[in-house]
C-alpha cells in the first residue's frame, strides 16, 4: 500500500530485454535503502526490487504491465516518481494507493497561475464512474485532487513543491500519464454493480 506522497525521482540509467519483458534500472538515493523483494511504485506502478546496490534499483516489467501502463515508453533519463510502501507505523498523508494502474491518461493543457500550475489530464471515459469532483486521484504516482471534472477530463493544481520534488517539472502535453482511481471508491462502484443498481459496461 502507497500514499501517493513521492519519496525521490529517479532516473532510468538502462532498461534490458528479458524473456518475458524488461528489466529497468533506476538511478536513486534509495537504492541503498530496498532489498530484493521489496516492494517501490515507480511512476504509480507497483514492482518488485530484484537488485538494488551501487545506487541503482533494478526491477522487472512484465508484458502486461507495459501493456496497461506508461513504464514501456520509458527510454534512458526518463524521470520516474518513486514511493516505497507505506509502514504500518508510519503517518498516513495522501490517499490509499495501491499502484495498480486502473488506465493511462494524457496530460492534455497545462497553465501557469501565479506559483501553480494546473494540468488537464484526459481519461478514458470508462474512469468516469470512479472519480469525483474534489476526490482523490494518483497521476504517475502522485496523489492529487481532482479540482475540474467533465466525462473525460479532470484539472489539478500542482503546488511548487511537487512540481520541483516529482517528474512533473518536466512535464508536456501530450505526455501519457498511469491513473489510479480512488480504492475505496472503486469498491463502492463495484457493490452497486453487484447489487444491479449501475450497469457493467465498463
Amino acid at each position: 500500500m502507497f500514499t501517493g506522497l513521492v519519496e525521490a525521482v529517479g532516473e532510468l540509467v538502462d532498461r534490458t530485454p528479458t524473456p518475458g519483458g524488461d528489466r529497468i534500472a533506476v538511478a536513486s538515493s534509495l537504492a541503498d535503502e530496498l532489498s530484493p523483494g521489496d516492494s517501490l511504485a515507480v511512476n504509480g506502478v507497483c514492482l518488485t526490487v530484484v537488485l538494488a546496490a551501487a545506487g541503482t534499483i533494478h526491477a522487472d516489467v512484465g508484458p502486461e504491465t507495459m501493456r496497461v501502463t506508461t513504464l514501456g515508453d520509458l527510454v534512458r533519463g526518463s524521470l520516474v516518481n518513486l514511493e516505497r510502501p507505506l509502514r504500518a507505523d508510519g503517518r498516513f498523508g495522501g490517499h490509499f494507493v495501491q499502484g495498480h494502474v486502473d488506465a493511462v491518461g494524457t496530460i492534455a493543457a497545462l497553465r501557469v497561475e501565479a506559483d501553480f500550475h494546473w494540468l488537464t489530464v484526459a481519461f478514458p471515459p470508462r474512469l468516469g464512474p470512479l472519480l469525483v469532483h474534489r476526490g482523490s486521484i494518483a497521476v504517475d504516482g502522485i496523489s492529487l485532487t481532482a479540482a475540474g471534472l467533465t466525462a473525460d477530463r479532470f484539472d489539478v493544481q500542482v503546488v511548487p513543491y511537487t512540481l520541483t520534488h516529482t517528474n512533473l517539472g518536466r512535464a508536456q502535453v501530450q505526455d501519457r500519464v498511469n491513473l489510479e482511481c480512488d480504492m475505496i471508491g472503486k469498491y463502492v462502484v463495484r457493490a452497486a454493480e453487484l447489487a444491479g443498481l449501475i450497469g457493467t459496461e465498463r
